[in-house]
Formats: structure tokens, sequence, C-alpha cells
């Protein structure tokens, strides 16, 4: 099963974009990748810090034709991007629940789920934030990104084409998607 990408270079939110992409055309399953976003949002409607060189991702599904619950789905997404990030380190990478995976007690990615509903269809909107190569500093809570914790240049490409490979993969698993 392969992913229609949507190319970006600057949107508001790459999770607005996949809604708004959902809405207006007859994609049922689709990746959207930005550059940069300007108004990128977290979990509980906090803001998410878009530096340029991070990886912005989000991709949308018809949820219609699965059981699973939105907690299991909320796993699965973690644990594909735990096994994306151990790609590139063998440092021990954790879950701060709900959706942040942290390295050395910092965080380097979250994830934002949303579930609309369109055309009498169901809808999950799964929005991925890596830090690659810059990462906020915010007070109380710890960050890095990908090259301070590898000491090498990583390819903010490589790390988005392993990851849409990994949802290819594994979206046809959970939602027996042809």
């Amino acid at each position: 099963m392969k992913l229609k990408k949507f190319k970006f270079k600057k949107v508001k939110s790459t999770n607005n974009t996949a809604i708004r992409i959902v809405k207006e055309t007859k994609y049922n399953l689709g990746m959207v990748v930005a550059e940069t976003q300007v108004n990128g949002r977290g979990q509980y409607g906090r803001k998410w810090i878009s530096s340029k060189g991070n990886l912005f991702v989000s991709f949308f599904n018809e949820l219609n034709k699965t059981k699973l619950s939105i907690n299991s789905i909320t796993k699965v997404n973690c644990l594909l991007v735990k096994k994306l990030l151990s790609l590139f380190t063998r440092k021990k990478i954790l879950f701060k629940k709900p959706n942040d995976l942290l390295i050395d007690k910092k965080k380097i990615s979250g994830i934002l789920q949303e579930i609309i509903f369109v055309r009498g269809k169901k809808f999950l909107i799964t929005g991925i934030g890596i830090n690659i190569k810059k990462n906020p500093i915010i007070r109380n809570y710890p960050a890095t990104n990908l090259q301070e914790v590898t000491k090498k240049s990583i390819s903010k490409l490589i790390v988005e084409n392993k990851l849409k490979q990994l949802f290819e993969k594994n979206l046809s698993k959970l939602y027996k998607i042809k």
C-alpha cells in the first residue's frame, strides 16, 4: 500500500492541511509533509514549536475499517516513531503519556491524533513532529534533537522516507488496506 504524499513549503499546520485535503478531495489515505509550519499544534491546544530542519508530517486514513481503539492506535503510532528513531540511535527511547517520545529524559518527538468525520466516514489524522536539527528551549520541559543525540548530521529526507515506509507497511496490516 502506497501513501499519496502531499509536499508543501509552508503550512499553518500539517494536521490542518491533512484535514483540508480529506474534506476537499476524494483521498482517503495520505501523508502531508511541510518544510515549515507556522502554527503547529500539540496536545491539549499547546503550540508545537516548529524549527526549520525538523520533520513535520501528518498521516490521514479512514478509520471505519479497524476495530482498534484510539488508545491502541496511539500505542502503535508511538511504537512506529520509536522504531524510526531506533534506526538512528541505540539510546533508550521512552514514552511519556499520552504521546511524547523522550531520549535522555528530553522530548525528541510528539504525536497529535485527531478524529474527523467527512462524508459519513471517520478519519484519523496523525501529526508527528520530530526534532532532527534543532529543539525548542522550553522552561521545565527539556528537549533534544536527533543530531545532538547521535553527534551526526541526519538527513530530514531520509527520516521522512523511512517514516513513510514504516507507516505504509504497518497501516496495511492494522487496517487491512490493500
